[in-house]
């Protein structure tokens, strides 16, 4: 469900980037991304922590909820003032007097957050994460369509500005409407410290690794201009697609955590879930690289055209980025979220110092240093996160190299009999260009898919995903949760709200 709802997202995403790049400016979509590299951060204060805290723990009761609601509340306020009084230094940093005022009206959406996160948090522990994906599907229609409207009235930039506050002004009313808990009064409560603490430990995670995954828009926006950023965004924008793995962090999480860290299934779920991440992710990196400038001059228009030169850079980093992200996975399912903290200083230096190299050379460059940096940090983040419970490096490669192998092989294939058959088509032929991309996207699916069969020696993977799919279906059995909690949601103050059957 989490998958099918992020899926139709990502839809409802692009259809409305395709809509908005003909109403808006590149510029218009520049001047924004300066002022929510920075508050994105911030918006992310509690949804990255104290989300993780809640569906790691073993027992949750009502004032250990309540407690941690209020916490989110405070610091949603300082947060929100803090970053909209920042406005005036983040105009003199870019030297563009608008970054001020948007600011100022970005920074809602850093108190509109913290008010859903509890109750969020709650439905996902409870397993209800159809629910929950709903109400965030349902929450990025509202934003697309309030942003789209706008543009279509003349109001520029301010449409994507009201649109990122309508997102999470939706969510948070879904999330109050789906979840009946309702916080009490703060009370002293021990063992609050060490609930901090591993919140805490997950959010300097997340900042770090935001700021590694942001480093690349200051830079670009500060060297050369909103009208660049604004290109480079774009074509990041689709590099992020893989980010959909991402979403699947909390179900990973919710299910590993219930398995013992040093049992045999643990290991044998692990493996299996990173060789369908790379049975999935090295396909679809190869063939957006393939195809990604085709899909940006398709749906933005040739106007566009930089971006698409752009992706070209971002395109062989999409793989390894769907592996890179599992490794998380293991340290917050074992509960060391500490781990997992010190692991990102690694992650900053490594891709902060490519993308400091690769500025001289252009937005192309840096992209360019973002796919490195990914396949660089893979293996190592995997054996890391893999020490505490002993699980050596060599299977986990076992799992993934074939799907590698198999990727480039049928992609440079695929190139060569692209470029010898001349699939060229002009800029402005919509028809010639959906026509190439399915072309392509047909010889290489099935180059692929022969090259995992041949070097697996059967249709063994193949299998694998299928039966994974098919457990994904409505009305299976084989994947429903191990336990859950009725009305998790409506815990009275008395009740405690535990996941059982460990």
């Amino acid at each position: 469900m989490t998958l099918f709802s992020n899926g139709m997202g990502l839809l409802v995403q692009m259809v409305s980037t395709v809509a908005l790049a003909r109403l808006l400016t590149p510029a218009d979509f520049g001047v924004v991304t300066m002022v929510t590299t920075f508050s994105l951060l911030l918006v992310n204060f509690g949804v990255n922590g104290f989300t993780e805290a809640i569906i790691q723990r073993e027992e949750i009761d009502h004032s250990l909820a309540t407690n941690l609601f209020w916490i989110n509340i405070c610091a949603g306020i300082l947060l929100t003032v803090g970053f909209a009084a920042a406005g005036s230094l983040m105009a003199r940093f870019y030297g563009n007097a608008s970054v001020e005022y948007i600011a100022v009206g970005i920074s809602l959406t850093i108190l509109i957050t913290s008010t859903s996160v509890m109750h969020l948090a709650l439905l996902m522990r409870a397993m209800h994460f159809s629910l929950v994906s709903t109400n965030d599907f349902l929450s990025r229609v509202v934003s697309v369509a309030v942003s789209v409207l706008l543009a279509w009235s003349g109001w520029g930039y301010w449409a994507l500005v009201v649109g990122a506050i309508a997102q999470p002004l939706s969510q948070s009313i879904g999330a109050w409407i789906l979840c009946s808990w309702v916080p009490g009064f703060p009370c002293r409560l021990a063992g609050m410290g060490s609930i901090v603490r591993f919140a805490l430990n997950v959010y300097g995670r997340f900042s770090l690794n935001y700021f590694t995954r942001n480093m690349d828009n200051l830079l670009v926006g500060w060297r050369f201009n909103a009208q660049a950023l604004g290109f480079y965004k774009k074509a990041y924008d689709l590099f992020a697609l893989s980010a959909l793995v991402q979403s699947l962090t909390t179900v990973a999480v919710s299910a590993l955590s219930r398995l013992n860290r040093d049992s045999v299934q643990y290991r044998k779920y692990l493996l299996n879930i990173l060789a369908v991440t790379a049975f999935v992710g090295m396909g679809v990196g190869a063939e957006l690289t393939l195809i990604g400038k085709d899909v940006i001059r398709l749906l933005l228009g040739p106007n566009w055209e930089e971006s698409g030169r752009i992706f070209t850079y971002f395109g062989p980093g999409i793989g390894a980025m769907f592996l890179y992200g599992t490794h998380g996975w293991i340290q917050l399912s074992i509960g060391r979220a500490d781990r997992w903290f010190r692991w990102g200083w690694v992650e900053f230096t490594i891709t902060g110092a490519l993308f400091v190299l690769a500025l001289p050379w252009g937005p192309a460059a840096v992209a360019a240093s973002w796919s490195l940096s990914l396949w660089i940090l893979t293996i190592p983040a995997l054996w890391y996160a893999g020490r505490p419970i002993r699980l050596e490096i060599s299977p986990v490669i076992a799992a993934v190299w074939k799907f590698v192998a198999a990727s480039l092989l049928a992609s440079c294939v695929a190139a060569v009999i692209a470029g010898s058959l001349r699939w060229q088509v002009a800029a402005s032929n919509s028809i010639g260009e959906l026509t190439r991309i399915v072309k392509i996207s047909c010889l290489f699916g099935a180059l692929y898919l022969g090259a995992v069969i041949i070097l697996h020696g059967g249709c063994a993977p193949l299998d694998q995903a299928a039966g994974l799919l098919r457990g994904m279906m409505p009305g299976s059995k084989s994947l429903r949760p191990l336990s859950t909690i009725a009305a998790t949601c409506s815990v009275e103050p008395s009740q405690e709200i535990t996941l059982v059957g460990k």
